[in-house]
């Protein structure tokens, strides 16, 4: 996943690289020895134009040579591919400037390689600073090469490169930024996922928005159409919440957040133009339109809003809703955020918005659903379960009434009328909370895994103790997976172990939900090779979860199953 999509610094780690950026470092390594070795023909074929060629460029440049063969050779490894390396390229490209005739040596296009692989691969900056490291270097080449340096040319190649080398850092830049956008993009579809729900998918957009933009919180406000409050969701950066916040806020609470026009994007980026006059801090675009004006935001009011999120910079784009209204805002501490920002930000919750209605829509449908087969299954249950076991107690009464007093037979009839009259208290009360949807303290998940732990201790004298954090929430359609996996668990101990007792751990995070079975193992049992469970983790995989089997403390057998949310 794109789990942060921010320009990574130095990686010099042996983790293998993506496909994609792999074949680009072949490329750029491959290309680094055929100029090095040019360069090296080059002064073998004509020695003579070389101001040091009898001295220190025969050193130089064979050395060259070996150092991008070298570099070539450890890509393989998964090395040597960290930005120290174009700081060392450009360091070597104004050595061999130096040694081959300063600001006359024909060699000083070599900067513009380094300035073209470090711009494409690390971004503008990086690709800016090699850009003026280079300028730097070919004046101070200069300088040190020649007694009288011809200012002329000097001149006209410091500007040349310094003009075409932050042309190329730009728009490499701009390459890798619209590789970052369309990765952000793609991610944000992939995670709005009926099976997530609304919740999930919202709370992961704004983070990975929050990421994207190095902004240090998102805030979203929205409300349903008819609905009474409005709903307050924020991504904080980790030092300042470490995660998100949902709340709900009146009318008058959320009115400066909801002060613009409904179909217009706002930037807010105070700069040095602006505090002269000469520029607008407040600016504004409408849906659909590629012109930004000046918004009139009355002095006061302007104030307001800035001194409440004490950001330097923000963006708000309205919400493409059907029925409801809100804003998302994106507030920057540190990144002065700009006008293709709050465009790009517009692309996103053009995309994903519409998908999140979608997936609110279907959990309504699917909550209408569940509603009606809970009424369905309570009716059935009473009819076909419960008039049974009725009928079945009369006619053990019955036949007690028909046994002598002193018979051995009367006290297990007894049992068995006391045992049904067990089951049928235990299915009008299965009946009543599956046709009212009864509230309890912990989630019904937990709630449901209890009872059928209860039931394998009653009927085969399993002993299986649920543990899990009571906070945790999941969707109903996540959730009724969940049970199925527990409950295939918990049947397997029964089926295919001799284990009298058993532990099922849940936990869940804002990446996934961990799932561990354990199976207490007796000392005279046999010992029984492992063995993949097939039903897990055929609902495991198709979840995008793993699973697997292996020991825990004590050496029980654990099942383990993580299903990213």
């Amino acid at each position: 996943m794109l789990q942060k999509q921010e320009l990574q610094g130095e990686q010099n780690t042996v983790a293998a690289l993506p496909p994609e950026e792999h074949a680009d470092l072949q490329m750029i390594f491959g290309m680094r020895l055929l100029l090095a070795v040019a360069a090296l023909l080059t002064l073998i074929v004509n020695p003579g134009n070389q101001a040091m060629s009898g001295q220190l460029a025969w050193t130089i440049l064979p050395l060259y040579a070996l150092y991008s063969g070298a570099l070539l050779v450890l890509l393989h490894f998964h090395r040597g591919r960290g930005k120290f390396v174009y700081w060392l390229d450009v360091l070597w490209c104004g050595l061999i400037v130096l040694c081959t005739g300063g600001g006359e040596s024909y060699f000083f296009p070599l900067f513009f390689f380094v300035i073209l692989a470090s711009s494409f691969q690390r971004g503008l900056d990086e690709g800016t600073r090699m850009t003026l490291a280079s300028c730097a270097l070919l004046v101070l080449a200069s300088v040190l090469s020649e007694q009288e340096p011809n200012l002329s040319h000097l001149l006209l190649r410091t500007a040349f490169v310094m003009a075409l080398g932050y042309m190329i850092a730009y728009w490499g830049g701009l390459s890798l930024l619209q590789k970052r956008r369309l990765a952000l993009l793609r991610e944000v579809s992939q995670q709005s996922n009926p099976r997530f729900g609304v919740d999930h998918t919202v709370a992961s957009m704004l983070e990975k928005a929050r990421v994207f933009f190095g902004a240090s919180s998102c805030i979203l406000v929205m409300r349903e159409g008819g609905a009474a409050h409005w709903q307050l969701r924020t991504a904080l950066d980790d030092s300042r919440g470490n995660g998100g916040r949902v709340s709900q806020m009146s009318e008058a609470a959320v009115a400066p957040l909801m002060a613009f026009d409904a179909s217009q994007s706002v930037l807010y980026a105070p700069s040095l133009r602006a505090r002269l006059g000469l520029g607008h801090a407040w600016q504004a675009t409408a849906r659909g339109s590629a012109r930004w004006q000046r918004l009139a935001m009355e002095t006061t009011q302007g104030a307001a809003l800035a001194e409440l999120f004490d950001a330097p910079s923000f963006i708000s784009v309205p919400l493409p809703l059907h029925k409801g209204q809100g804003r998302l805002y994106v507030l920057s501490a540190r990144e002065r955020l700009s006008k293709a920002d709050a465009r790009f930000l517009t692309h996103i919750v053009t995309q994903v918005f519409p998908q999140i209605e979608n997936i609110a829509i279907l959990d309504k449908l699917a909550s209408g659903a569940a509603y009606r087969e809970r009424q369905k299954i309570a009716r059935d249950l009473h009819d076909s379960t419960i008039q049974p076991y009725i009928g079945l107690r009369h006619g053990l009464s019955a036949l007690r009434a028909k046994v002598a007093a002193d018979s051995p037979l009367l006290g297990e009839l007894d049992k068995l009328i006391d045992m049904s009259g067990q089951v049928i208290g235990d299915l009008r009360q299965m009946a009543r909370t599956v046709r009212g949807g009864q509230q309890h303290d912990e989630p019904e998940l937990l709630v449901a895994l209890r009872r059928q732990a209860e039931q394998l201790k009653k009927f085969f004298g399993i002993d299986i103790e649920i543990v899990s954090e009571r906070a945790f929430v999941l969707s109903d359609r996540l959730a009724a997976e969940v049970f199925q996996i527990v409950n295939e668990g918990m049947s397997n101990i029964r089926r295919h172990t001799t284990a009298r007792e058993g532990c099922v751990r849940l936990a869940c995070d804002t990446h996934a939900v961990s799932i561990s079975i354990e199976n207490a193992t007796e000392a005279e049992a046999p010992r029984r090779a492992p063995f993949m469970p097939a039903s897990i983790a055929e609902r495991a995989q198709a979840l995008g979860g793993t699973v697997q089997v292996g020991q825990a403390a004590g050496g029980a057998t654990a099942v383990r199953i993580e299903i990213p949310v």
